[in-house]
């Protein structure tokens, strides 16, 4: 039986019944449709207006579908496959367990509020599960950064050489991406953690349910206090929405920094056999793919973000028929995000530093320059004279083919008469490194520091 068919004297076009039916990606909901049910049935019993009996039926047969459904051959039975949506289904497999009964289970509330709470309460655990796949991201990189704690790599600006940085301090940048993401996905849960039921389709409920009582049982920290608003909201599935892009953003600029110190022109690290793949036709190839997957899956959760928001732009009040397209939109958005989150541990895990090849690198092209222009403002020279006079002296070591710690001390005194022996040993890499002392330099002691304090964080907060 339809929902809504009273109303109606002939047969939904097929084709358009067939678009209009959502069961097919709205079964996700089903737990917990149940569980918000549940807590309806009985605060209809508290109101007095179901007997105690036919609240307490109406809870037991949900509570014997919750069972069934935790099979899931019992969602994909043939004579299943032509229910509307969610909804109706749980209302039709309801009365087939306890009868006619199960029909006052609709009293005082629409679907409107109904897939309102339903979703609320399905991103809610969701939000649970990814701020743990997140977590797990952070150990492995705080893992990564465990073994190779001072070990050098260049760092980069505009992708050219710039000044030589820890790998543990390059793999802490994402720790912090991270720990972002979480506190954004902790925010968004304060907002979706309100609830709709007993908002009724639109206007409110003619029945006195205590909805503060129902907001208790089903965990929420609040209620929605206006109606229209608590049915046609979608700001929290966008906030989430939103929240997944910046972290699939992060997560894709770790798989391109990867990829391209990945690359033989890089060398910089080695890809494990168990993320990689070869080429149909190339045998010496070895393809980053787990990485150009996260790298690519990134755009359709962009897309996602503004398919949402496109979709929710000229709605006007209350609900409308379009809100259904926010479900696959935010179930596509969840499961990417959980894949790459997994997959991006994985290939943490199945990654080494080429330690040789990237301390070459980390000291070579001139990446000790700012030192030396730091050298001769230490002497007391004002710094933009410092850089002026480091720019022409690596001008000078290009011509020459050497790099900086090659030229002798009567070369320096050519460009200014500052320089002593000295110089060589403030300009060598393990002093560049060691000088960056400041909070959140790129020093052996501060990244031990923040190592520590990336290992405290997760101990206490994952």
């Amino acid at each position: 039986m339809k929902l809504w068919g009273g109303r109606f004297t002939e047969e939904t076009e097929r084709h358009f019944a067939a678009i209009n039916a959502s069961f097919r990606f709205d079964r996700r909901l089903i737990f917990a449709d149940l569980r918000a049910s549940m807590v309806h049935a009985q605060a209809l019993g508290r109101a007095g207006v179901l007997p105690s009996g036919e609240a307490g039926a109406i809870t037991g047969g949900l509570q014997r579908i919750d069972e069934l459904a935790a099979n899931p051959e019992f969602l994909d039975r043939p004579e299943y496959a032509a229910a509307e949506d969610v909804h109706s289904f749980i209302e039709s497999r309801l009365v087939e367990l306890i009868g006619p009964t199960g029909y006052k289970l609709h009293t005082g509330r629409s679907r409107n509020d109904q897939v309102a709470v339903a979703t609320r309460l399905f991103l809610r655990d969701e939000l649970a599960r990814i701020d743990q796949l997140l977590c797990d991201a952070q150990r492995a990189l705080v893992g990564l950064a465990e073994r190779y704690p001072a070990d050098p790599i260049p760092g980069y600006t505009h992708l050219q050489k710039a000044q030589p940085v820890l790998f543990a301090h390059f793999l802490l940048a994402y720790f912090q991406m991270f720990a972002r993401d979480r506190q954004r996905m902790a925010e968004v849960k304060k907002r979706v953690n309100v609830m709709p039921l007993g908002s009724g389709a639109l206007a409110g409920t003619n029945f006195p349910l205590d909805r503060s009582w129902m907001a208790e049982q089903l965990g929420f920290e609040a209620i929605t206090h206006n109606s229209l608003d608590a049915v046609s909201d979608r700001d929290y599935i966008i906030e989430f929405s939103a929240a997944a892009s910046l972290a699939m953003m992060h997560l894709s600029r770790l798989a391109e920094d990867l990829i391209i110190y990945a690359t033989r022109e890089f060398g910089l690290i080695k890809l494990g056999d168990a993320i990689a793949t070869g080429s149909s036709i190339m045998p010496q190839k070895k393809n980053p793919d787990s990485l150009e997957l996260i790298r690519g899956k990134s755009a359709r959760v962009f897309g996602h973000l503004s398919a949402l928001l496109t979709l929710t732009k000229g709605l006007p009040l209350a609900y409308n028929k379009d809100l259904q397209e926010d479900k696959e939109a935010l179930f596509d958005t969840i499961d990417t995000l959980a894949d790459c989150l997994r997959l991006c541990a994985t290939v943490l895990g199945n990654i080494e530093l080429d330690r040789d090849r990237s301390r070459a690198a980390a000291e070579s092209d001139y990446t000790n320059a700012t030192e030396l222009a730091d050298y001769l403002v230490h002497r007391g020279l004002e710094f933009r004279k410092a850089h002026e006079i480091v720019g022409r002296i690596v001008l000078f070591a290009i011509e020459q083919s050497r790099e900086l710690g090659e030229l002798t001390l009567a070369e320096y005194r050519q460009f200014s008469q500052l320089f002593e022996q000295d110089l060589f040993e403030m300009i060598s890499l393990k002093i560049s490194l060691a000088a960056k002392r400041q909070i959140g330099g790129t020093s052996p002691d501060q990244v031990l520091i923040e190592l520590k304090r990336a290992r405290e964080s997760l101990d206490a907060g994952c």
